[in-house]
């Protein structure tokens, strides 16, 4: 398997070289869990020496040396998921994204929200525009420390580099010490350029396992502004998601996205059809579409069964009302 590291973020391009039930090792094949609805061209491929030269020149052109996917939430996010999948580094949302679309990988762990920083819009539009389906969705607690080489203490830092989900985080501690944040595309990255920089003055934002393999201590702990700091993480595949119809309405969650006509009352309607059928909206957004000035696109969360007869009938109605919809994921509400 292949994975992605980026602040709170990880991907997965799984090459898995043993069951799911974690019986003897195979030959190098894929092997597709089928809750992730995986898209049936893909399931049971082998993949053999290809994608393993692949798999190695990503962690050779990312400079991971294997210690550094052990570590950070969106290891946790991803092993929580596919206890089963090994990891490999992709430095970017968006490249880890398009490796799924484009059927080098299975599956994608990336953050799509913060408790205290809010969302993550790249995810996010990457959400809207891009054709994976969310299929997942898990909680972990996200712990910030502040972590130096040694001789560096709280009065000799003058600078913080991470990546710029972990500096918001921490924005309030690091504002009150005057510390000059600098943003670096994720925290091990970060951690690896104070360990061999060696300068007193540069600090980074990282979990306490990073500053162990680092060799880094920690000068200050749990400085995320929130004490509940935690990150939501969604698993997007190609192919969407199919619940089990005879699962309780509350039990199952979907997310929708899209555009409005620009006419008065057109976003009311819209939630008047979602909530007409019974669904109990738990999240609603928007975000600005970048190729078209002032105008947004919306984001739903709402709990209830979308394959059920009400739930096609809302579609149906959607559809009349919408510029654009997409259904964007469907899973079970933990």
């Amino acid at each position: 398997v292949a994975t992605l590291d980026r602040g709170d973020v990880v991907g997965i391009l799984i090459y898995v070289t043993r069951n799911i039930s974690g019986g003897p090792m195979v030959d190098r094949k894929v092997m597709f869990i089928d809750s992730m609805g995986v898209d049936e061209h893909y399931r049971g491929q082998g993949i053999g020496r290809e994608l393993f030269a692949f798999v190695r020149n990503i962690c050779e052109e990312q400079e991971y040396d294997g210690l550094e996917l052990q570590v950070n939430a969106k290891n946790i996010a991803a092993k929580r998921m596919f206890p089963y999948a090994s990891l490999v580094s992709y430095s970017n949302f968006e490249d880890a994204y398009r490796a799924v679309e484009n059927g080098e990988a299975d599956t994608v762990v990336l953050p799509i929200e913060n408790s205290f920083a809010g969302d993550v819009g790249t995810v996010m539009d990457l959400l809207f525009s891009g054709s994976l389906y969310v299929n997942q969705v898990v909680d972990i607690g996200i712990e910030h420390n502040l972590i130096a080489c040694d001789g560096a203490s709280l009065d000799t830092v003058r600078r913080v580099v991470s990546h710029e989900q972990a500096l918001a985080q921490c924005a309030e501690y690091i504002k009150a010490r005057g510390y000059e944040q600098i943003a670096y595309p994720n925290t091990a990255m970060a951690a690896k350029y104070v360990k061999e920089l060696n300068d007193p003055a540069v600090a980074a934002v990282a979990s306490e396992e990073t500053a162990s393999i680092y060799g880094l201590k920690t000068l200050a702990r749990k400085i995320h502004t929130s004490k509940t700091n935690t990150t939501r993480f969604a698993a997007f595949s190609r192919a969407q998601h199919q619940l089990g119809r005879t699962v309780g309405k509350m039990n199952q969650s979907f997310i929708l996205v899209f555009t409005v006509r620009n006419e008065a009352g057109a976003l009311a309607k819209t939630l008047d059809i979602i909530g007409a059928h019974g669904f109990n909206m738990r999240n609603l957004r928007s975000r600005p579409m970048k190729e078209l000035m002032w105008s947004y696109y919306f984001f739903v969360e709402a709990e209830g069964n979308i394959d059920s007869q009400d739930g096609r009938d809302m579609l149906r109605e959607l559809s009349a009302t919408c510029d654009k919809l997409k259904l964007a994921g469907v899973f079970y509400s933990k």
